[in-house]
């Protein structure tokens, strides 16, 4: 089987889902069909019968009677009425099912997407999974919308057949000679059209990864100057659509003008054969006008089968391309013990973890270490040693290749869906704000009083800028929260997270862009339970010699290992690795300290609100 054809039969099996998924639907859309193809056919007969019985007589006579100019007005409307409710029923039929279809399997990917361990996203790009959610989807039901028309249009040939054997068997001839020369010139044209169409979608994708590549670091494009070099880059991928979107209309452009023609020089046939029938007295003129109108108004409803095989190829791409994603494999599996979400802080067992991204080296090996409920503790290693891993591990983002991660004696494998998310909240190292007010940014949707919220701004020291803000809590802070300094995001996130009053808190690093003094007024509201329910068990990865001397143990990563735990001075005193790694922290923070003349926060927050930090 060529390619070409295994196109065909997978574009076929694709319209048979289809029908599965929507019978009903798709049996209203293909019965109006049916009723349009039938009256269309019907036209033609009534139109015939019309001119033998009162424009001929009219003709030869010079006179007709009311009686029959008004029966042949109603008979023209009834047919007509009849024509426009199969039209009605087919293009709202057919409407209806291809956006059910759209939107059903863009939940299922958008499902997917939640499904999918964060392992998973992080090797595909973000343009792609908007265009598998949006122009592939599309693509998949593109042929939905012709398809009632075609099966109509297969009805309607059928009973165009019948009737023109019945009128003239000689007349007949004529178009069974049209009809197969049309399918055939379909055939072709899908055989020419198919791989420049499938290229087409491709390079659909490829042009939406590239914008929103270009879009997402704005930037550090901006920032380092590389304008020039975005926009050609993208140029060249915008091109390369355009021309492949141009050679699907050359193709269209070469085979549409003879697919329209065929019914045409149909028709002229007809005539001609016609007349001379007429004069040889084998028909009548009003058998003659039923067959040739017969050809003039099947030539647009037999297009349509040419437009449901044009689209069969790019459905299958698009198809391709979304059962990709349904298809993925690694999504978590969930079990049946609930969490509690409130009350005392969680104890937290990390017991032999390891983990690789794509089966390559370990980022994590044989990790092992208990957190009590209640301690503060923090992960402290180099670059690279796999922290931001971890946290992603404790909150269950990934799941382990080896080992387990317990909560409160639990293994997080075994908790129901959203458990962990209701005990545990994580600050990721890198902040993300909605284009929202402050108040939509912390709360994301949660029922929670003002006084709740403002009580967890106040826990992550961010009370004091919002309240300077211009509408307070109902400021908008713009997309990516860009009004806003570093530090104060990031005091947004914590307060975020702390809203939802977890009983395990993970920072990742996310207190780095602010004022030390700041940082130690956050982590001691943490650990005072000023307003929290109870004071949570806190997790932090931090580098600052400061943020790391608060925490009751340290816990020292490398290489992917913890190779030793103890308080700050311990670890000081018998770890060459940690000594070396402080060291270089405090020459490196102290040399930044200098530079900015008392650091990023206090020159990029809000003038309101260093006196009050300070």
């Amino acid at each position: 089987m060529t390619a070409r054809d295994d196109t065909l039969r997978r574009g076929f099996w694709l319209l048979g889902l289809a029908v599965r998924h929507e019978p009903r639907i798709f049996a209203i859309a293909v019965g109006g069909s049916a009723v349009y193809g039938v009256m269309t056919v019907g036209s033609a007969y009534v139109l015939g019968r019309v001119t033998d019985r009162v424009v001929v007589p009219a003709f030869s006579s010079g006179k007709t009677t009311a009686g029959a100019v008004v029966a042949a007005g109603l008979a023209i409307l009834a047919v007509a009425v009849l024509k426009a409710a199969g039209i009605v029923a087919r293009r709202l039929g057919a409407g209806v099912m291809q956006y059910r279809l759209q939107a059903r399997y863009r939940r299922e990917v958008t499902r997917q997407y939640l499904r999918l361990p964060l392992s998973w996203h992080q090797r595909h790009p973000t343009g792609q999974l908007l265009s598998n959610a949006n122009a592939d989807v599309e693509a998949v039901w593109y042929p939905i919308a012709p398809l009632p028309m075609a099966v109509g249009v297969l009805i309607m040939l059928a009973v165009a057949g019948v009737s023109l054997v019945l009128t003239d068997p000689v007349l007949s001839l004529v178009g069974f000679l049209v009809f197969p020369a049309i399918f055939a010139l379909n055939v072709v044209y899908q055989r020419r059209l198919s791989p420049i169409a499938t290229r087409a979608q491709q390079l659909r994708a490829e042009v939406s990864g590239v914008a929103h590549e270009s879009f997402e670091g704005a930037l550090v494009v901006k920032t380092l100057g590389r304008e020039a070099e975005e926009t050609e880059r993208f140029r060249v991928a915008a091109h390369d659509l355009r021309d492949a979107q141009i050679a699907v209309g050359r193709v269209r452009g070469m085979f549409d003008p003879v697919l329209e023609a065929l019914p045409t020089l149909g028709v002229l046939a007809v005539l001609l054969v016609g007349t001379r029938r007429i004069q040889s007295g084998a028909i009548g003129a009003g058998e003659l006008v039923q067959v040739a109108y017969l050809f003039t108004i099947l030539a647009f409803p037999v297009r349509a089968i040419g437009w449901v095989l044009g689209e069969l190829p790019r459905s299958v791409v698009g198809w391709d391309r979304v059962s990709r994603v349904l298809e993925a494999s690694g999504a978590l599996s969930f079990g049946d013990t609930v969490l509690a979400r409130a009350g005392a802080a969680a104890s937290v067992d990390v017991r032999g973890v390891g983990f690789s991204y794509d089966d390559e080296a370990d980022v994590l090996q044989d990790v092992t270490f208990t957190v009590q409920a209640g301690r503060t503790i923090a992960v402290v290693g180099p670059t690279g040693s796999g922290k931001s891993t971890l946290t992603s591990l404790l909150v269950r983002l990934v799941d382990p290749a080896s080992g387990e991660v317990v909560l409160d004696g639990v293994d997080l494998r075994a908790v129901v869906r959203g458990g962990v998310a209701g005990a545990a909240a994580v600050v990721p190292q890198q902040t993300f704000l909605f284009d929202d007010t402050v108040r939509g940014n912390v709360t994301l949707g949660l029922d929670v009083p003002d006084e709740r919220v403002r009580e967890a701004l106040r826990v992550a020291q961010a009370d004091r800028f919002v309240d300077a803000l211009p509408a307070g809590l109902d400021t908008r802070i713009g997309e990516r929260g860009m009004t806003l300094s570093g530090g104060q995001r990031q005091r947004l996130a914590l307060a975020r997270a702390v809203v939802r009053s977890p009983r395990l808190l993970i920072m990742d690093d996310a207190t780095s862009a602010v004022d030390p003094r700041v940082e130690a007024a956050i982590l001691a509201g943490l650990r005072s339970a000023s307003g929290l329910s109870a004071a949570p068990t806190v997790i932090v990865v931090a580098y600052r010699k400061a943020t790391i001397a608060l925490a009751d143990e340290v816990v020292y990563v490398e290489g992917g290992r913890v190779l030793d735990r103890g308080t700050h001075l311990e670890l000081l005193e018998r770890c060459e690795g940690y000594r070396r790694l402080i060291t270089a922290y405090e020459r490196e923070e102290a040399e930044r300290l200098a530079i900015d003349a008392g650091g990023d926060e206090a020159s990029s927050s809000l003038a309101v609100e260093a006196p009050a930090e300070v």
